[in-house]
Order: structure tokens, then sequence, then C-alpha cells
């Protein structure tokens, strides 16, 4: 009987790839994008529409990627009508009746690959994996951006001035 490794970035990494290609596979097969996706699922989150910088903020912060990319994805789902400038409205993105048809299309095949992927994983091990994974993202984007090395600890350890737990008066 083999045991699982204890969870850490390449466990996570591991995983997150994996079921990243699920879902890009899925993607493919409309000519959507990951970026594009997540744009459109943030936009049905907030209702159907969203405020730019709103939907800006959100793609930055959870993709790392910054703000010219996120326009550049932007600017081709209004270029696909997929998302329009919404009439009389400042600054603010609505999905076209074609983007929520496709959002809905995504979420209809992803929800079915997702019940195959879960299916028989205990409710109390995925609640745990949901607890320590959302720590460990906390922490990860309290380091991120502001992670500035200042030296080095005895043992040859990097410090930095993050508000993560990663401070050396931590360890």
């Amino acid at each position: 009987m083999t045991t699982a490794p204890t969870v850490n970035g390449q466990v996570i990494g591991q995983a997150h790839y994996a079921t990243r290609a699920v879902l890009e596979g899925l993607l493919a097969t409309t000519g959507t994008t990951f970026h594009q996706s997540v744009a459109l699922n943030a936009t049905a989150d907030s209702g159907g529409s969203i405020e730019r910088h709103r939907l800006v903020d959100r793609m930055t912060s959870t993709l790392k990627i910054d703000a010219a990319a996120v326009e550049t994805v932007l600017a081709g789902l209004i270029a696909e009508g997929l998302l329009e400038e919404e009439p009389g409205e400042v600054d603010r993105l609505a999905q076209t009746a074609a983007g929520s048809a496709l959002h809905r299309t995504h979420r209809a095949a992803l929800a079915e690959i997702t019940a195959r992927l879960y299916a028989d994983l205990p409710a109390e091990d995925l609640a745990a994996a949901g607890r320590v994974l959302t720590e460990v993202t906390a922490r990860a984007n309290a380091c991120w951006p502001r992670a500035e090395p200042v030296g080095t600890e005895a043992g040859g350890r990097s410090r930095c001035r993050c508000r993560c737990r990663c401070r050396s008066a931590d360890r």
C-alpha cells in the first residue's frame, strides 16, 4: 500500500495542471481561452454585468497577470460579441446573449466533468482540502507581490518583508 504524499506545492501544482488541462480541452471545443472563460465566469457571477475595473482587479489578483493582459482578453471578448460595453453605463461590461449561452454551455459541461472527478471522495476530505488550500492561497497572496528579499538567515534561508508567515521570526 502506498501512502499519499503530504500536500505541498508540487502536489497542488500537479492537481492544478491536470484539471486545467481537462478544462482547456473543454474550452478548446468552442475556441475559448482559459482567460476568456475566467472573464465570462466573473461577469456571470456578478449577474451578467460588471464594472470593468472590478473585472480587471478580479482577474489580475486571481490569475496574477497584468492589467494590459486582461484588457487584451476583454477586447477580444467584445470583438467576438461575447461581452459588450453596457449602453448608458460608464465602465461597465455585460454578457451578450451569445456570451451567456457560451458560459452556460461551459458550465454544464464542466459540471459533468467535476461530478466525475470528485464523485467518490469523502465530503470531510474535500472540506479539509478546501480549508487548507484556502489558507495557503491567503498566505501566498499576502506575500505576492510584496515579498522583498532582505537578506539571508543562518542556514542560508532567505527572509522577506511580506505580511505572510514566512518571516524569519515566525520560523
